[in-house]
């Protein structure tokens, strides 16, 4: 009889699904050796969330993970997460964009490609399945997992056996929101073994308590691989921990041979991170068990806590959680798993926090409902269609089909910034968030921003617990300092500089301080608002670099209120209806993009706000002219705040 092996998520799936991915790379570098010697079947690493993540929050160039972590480990291949057509963004690319994906992510040293669609939609993974053979990398395609209707045994192996045939060396059984149970593992695994030839892994998550059972079934119906995580990182909404696993199976005919002494070796360092850094334990909670209910996955929880924390709405969880099932229900049954997971949360967030159901559809949503994610699982409700797309009519091709390759375009634009054919990669992927990165990349390497770090030539000190984690705290040189002013003063740009930082780092409040000034900025108060900053601020011409450090619990800071500026009466407001990034749209008419002076119709959009890793349209509520923009492109907005004033049409 077979031993099962283990694939250990801790690197990828399980901080990203207790700690919203915040595992930075320097995290991972002294424990690596160590988890080489395990003897495990893969290490998962990278992908998922990791990329979006170490470029939006992280500042870290997820490329350079890879090349880290395969500088330590030499046993163990390295697996990563590959969203199909989706890659490792929340939308469709085109072709070209994901064989330059996998052609460099294989050259860096990923070794095991775990490739899903999310709606089970085989045609998504064709792209990729082949560009990963024709590196010689080992490809394992996913079965996704969920109960509903139409998920039935018959779907799952209809599909596991179009994945082999496609070219898959081995087939996962991808259960992201906990939901197998152990008896139903053991069912699914028997039949995939009896009717596939190529080995079965099986991934799922501890959520309501499940997990283990659900693996140990597995092994006994002659599972080949089972992913686990190290005890610290498990539990929860992450996956069960390896330590209890490989313990259950000592003495048996599945015996994994692994060292249960050098797993806690190993967990002892995950441990000492955690509460170094503050971070949480996996703890099921009543709300995590309802998984059973709604099935929202782990990870997925961990975003909509996070979403609604954004948007002031936490106490509206339980809410967005039976919204939840209903919006899948019409949307066709998909799956909960990135994308789909946001396409259908953040509509029932939507759905929720405005009062009206689909009074506000995000772009991606839009796109579901039109086909370009692919088939649902079932036909979506016409009632639901014809309230998001009207009469317009669903594609029935390969989505991918209609994405005109544009990788060697997409290169052009970012030639001023891009350092190597990685940083081509991530523009391709996510161009608002990767031209930040590099540009801030570039400001670090000129000197204009210095990390605390770097300046004291020490790590910054350690958490107190209980204390979010904070990010690499910048030193700017004020341009005060850079280019003497003869007025000696500090005008709103140098302000607008502090705010953009402090919504870039994960800290909650900054100081600056000089010999003449200080000044304490608040999220929550000032971010995003650049009309609270409107004139100057009169200070003398800085001598000394301006460390700007998180504060831990401080006093409340004064308020800047700005004279009320007088306005036409008749003018209509457009607010923001949410948290979030304010970016320009297209326009209506002839400018590139709606600018003061624009012409609009109600329901033109006039811009986008990305909030909760969706792009949200904000529409034109009247017809008439849009006399003043009061934010300025890529800049953070809180609720209500005030975006656009339409003089409405007579």
């Amino acid at each position: 009889m077979k031993r099962p092996a283990i694939t250990d998520t801790t690197l990828r799936d399980a901080h990203q699904s207790l700690w919203a991915t915040r595992m930075r790379s320097e995290d991972m570098v002294p424990i690596l050796q160590h988890l080489d010697k395990v003897g495990y079947f893969s290490l998962e690493m990278w992908g998922g969330a990791t990329f979006d993540v170490c470029i939006r929050y992280l500042n870290e160039d997820p490329w350079d993970r890879i090349r880290i972590i395969k500088k330590y480990v030499k046993q163990t291949p390295l697996q990563m997460l590959l969203r199909g057509q989706n890659i490792v963004g929340y939308t469709n690319y085109p072709d070209d964009v994901v064989v330059a994906f996998v052609d460099k992510a294989a050259e860096c040293g990923i070794d095991i490609f775990r490739i899903f669609d999310a709606l089970n939609d085989v045609r998504n993974l064709e792209v990729p399945v082949r560009a990963v053979k024709r590196t010689g990398k080992h490809v394992q395609a996913c079965v996704v997992y969920t109960l509903s209707p139409v998920h039935t045994y018959e779907h799952y192996l209809e599909t596991a056996l179009r994945l082999q045939d496609m070219g898959a060396d081995s087939i996962c059984i991808k259960d992201m929101a906990g939901m197998i149970s152990p008896y139903a593992a053991y069912e699914l695994v028997s039949l995939f073994k009896e009717k596939l030839d190529v080995p079965i892994q099986l991934h799922t998550h501890y959520i309501g308590g499940m997990a283990i059972g659900a693996c140990l079934k597995a092994v006994e119906a002659g599972v080949d691989v089972f992913d686990a995580c190290s005890g610290p990182l498990a539990f929860g909404s992450s996956q069960p921990p390896v330590e209890t696993l490989v313990r259950a199976l000592q003495g048996t005919p599945w015996d994994t041979g692994l060292d249960l002494h050098h797993l806690f070796e190993i967990s002892n360092y995950w441990e000492e991170l955690r509460r170094r850094r503050g971070f949480e334990r996996g703890v099921t909670r009543i709300n995590d068990m309802k998984v059973f209910d709604h099935q929202v996955p782990g990870g997925m929880i961990t975003n909509l806590v996070i979403q609604l924390e954004e948007q002031k709405a936490l106490h509206r969880l339980n809410e967005v959680l039976e919204e939840i099932p209903r919006v899948r229900e019409e949307l066709g049954y998909p799956p909960l798993v990135t994308p789909t997971s946001q396409v259908v949360g953040t509509q029932a967030v939507l759905n929720v926090l405005l009062g009206e159901r689909y009074k506000m559809v995000p772009q991606e949503v839009k796109d579901y409902v039109r086909g370009y994610y692919g088939r649902p699982p079932a036909p979506i409700k016409e009632e639901i269609k014809r309230l998001i797309i009207g009469d317009e009519e669903p594609i029935t091709c390969r989505p991918a089909d209609l994405l005109e390759c544009r990788f060697e375009k997409m290169k052009e634009e970012i030639r001023d910034l891009a350092e190597s054919d990685e940083d081509y990669i991530t523009y391709a992927l996510f161009p608002q968030i990767a031209r930040k990165f590099f540009e801030y990349r570039k400001q670090l390497r000129t000197g204009e921003i210095q990390t605390v770090a770097e300046t004291q030539k020490e790590a910054p000190p350690a958490q107190e617990k209980g204390k979010k984690q904070q990010a690499a705290t910048p030193v700017v040189k004020s341009k005060t300092q850079q280019a003497s002013r003869e007025d000696g003063e500090m005008n709103v740009d140098d302000v607008k500089e502090f705010i953009r930082l402090i919504h870039e780092m994960d800290v909650n409040e900054l100081h600056i301080e000089t010999a003449s000034m200080k000044v304490n900025i608040r999220k929550g108060v000032f971010e995003g608002s650049p009309r609270a900053f409107e004139g100057t601020a009169k200070i003398k011409p800085a001598t000394e670099e301006i460390p700007l450090r998180s504060s831990g619990t401080p006093e409340p800071a004064p308020a800047l209120e700005p004279a009320p500026a007088k306005r036409a009466a008749n003018l209509v407001e457009v607010v923001a209806p949410m948290v979030g990034t304010f970016y320009r749209a297209p326009a209506p008419d002839a400018p590139p993009f709606v600018e003061v002076g624009s012409k609009v119709q109600k329901g033109d959009t006039l811009c986008i706000i990305e909030a909760m890793k969706l792009m949200n349209e904000i529409e034109a509520e009247c017809a008439g002219e849009v006399v003043e923009i009061l934010v300025e492109n890529a800049e953070p907005v809180e609720y209500g705040q005030v975006l656009f004033l339409i003089a409405p049409e007579k």
